[in-house]
């Protein structure tokens, strides 16, 4: 079994080189399945079963490596997992079905959301942007959590905005659904001056997209995510749209905001979804209760 488990890694590992993976993925892999194939050959002594072919022979091998992996490694819960995705990336060589191993469980934490002083910092830089459209996205990405591609998708009568109120209207989000976020008074006030350059600037625009470029058409996703950036690294900040939508979501749920509520402005199916940002970040009650009034 040793000189079949030899010529099985030497073929791996130039199937390896072939597939359209990262570079530090392919590293990784590789690393993990040698050292899994390491463990194989010790054990061979000790079975007469292929874990290679045999299926069970496989799940069991496997399984009994997760627990080597974690009492006399002691690796970590990640680790773990990196070492199960290389070992069915193995199998698929083998054309083998996936091993029926479970994951290991991570800890749970809340996703990446900004700090109150990092918080400051950002409404600091957007109020030395500029550009009113810019500022406009920034804002609205901040307080309301929709997602890149709904801001990048949003059209002129998608925004509803009077001196009292105002909602965005996001017409076919995640899993092509609908919803409708209130917009602050900020917010409002902001667009309103955006959408008076727009219409300033473009008097005839061939565009409804509601941000646009210095061409008259649709501002991209991409070239959003970058205005974002552009406002992160003036803050000092390591920033994208994904950290503003968890940073509102997270203010909204420390607030005290009701979860169905909160899982509603996100458009989160599932509101364990939105308990996640109930759970500890690494700031104290204090950072907490200023999180709840942002003065910048």
């Amino acid at each position: 079994m040793t000189e079949t488990l030899e010529q099985t890694l030497t073929a791996y590992d130039t199937w390896l080189d072939q597939q359209s993976l990262a570079e530090k993925t392919r590293v990784a892999y590789r690393l993990q399945v040698h050292q899994y194939g390491a463990y194989l050959a010790q054990r061979a002594a000790s079975t007469t079963d292929d874990p290679l072919r045999t299926p069970f022979a496989r799940d069991y091998a496997v399984r009994d490596y997760k627990t080597y992996m974690k009492t006399e490694r002691k690796a970590k819960p990640t680790s773990v997992n990196l070492a199960l995705a290389a070992i069915d990336h193995f199998h698929l060589l083998i054309g083998n079905d996936r091993p029926q191993v479970l994951r290991e469980s991570l800890p749970a934490q809340a996703p990446r959301a900004l700090k109150p002083e990092e918080q400051k910092a950002l409404l600091r830089a957007i109020e030395r942007t500029s550009s009113v459209r810019d500022k406009a996205i920034a804002h609205l990405l901040f307080y309301t959590a929709i997602r890149l591609g709904e801001c990048a998708a949003l059209n002129l009568d998608d925004l509803r905005v009077s001196a009292r109120r105002g909602v965005v209207i996001i017409r076919s989000g995640k899993g092509d659904t609908y919803r409708e976020v209130p917009l602050n008074a900020e917010i409002r006030e902001t667009l309103k001056v955006w959408l008076k350059e727009r219409n300033k600037r473009f008097s005839q625009p061939t565009d409804s997209a509601c941000f646009l470029n210095l061409k008259g058409k649709r501002l991209s996703a991409r070239s959003i995510d970058l205005i974002i950036r552009r406002i992160g690294t003036d803050a000092h900040l390591e920033l994208s749209a994904h950290v503003l939508r968890h940073t509102c979501l997270t203010n909204l749920v420390r607030r005290g905001s009701d979860l169905v509520l909160v899982a509603e402005i996100a458009g989160h199916k599932r509101l364990e979804t939105t308990r996640r940002y109930s759970l500890p970040l690494l700031q104290d009650r204090e950072d907490a209760m200023v999180a709840l009034h942002i003065e910048y």
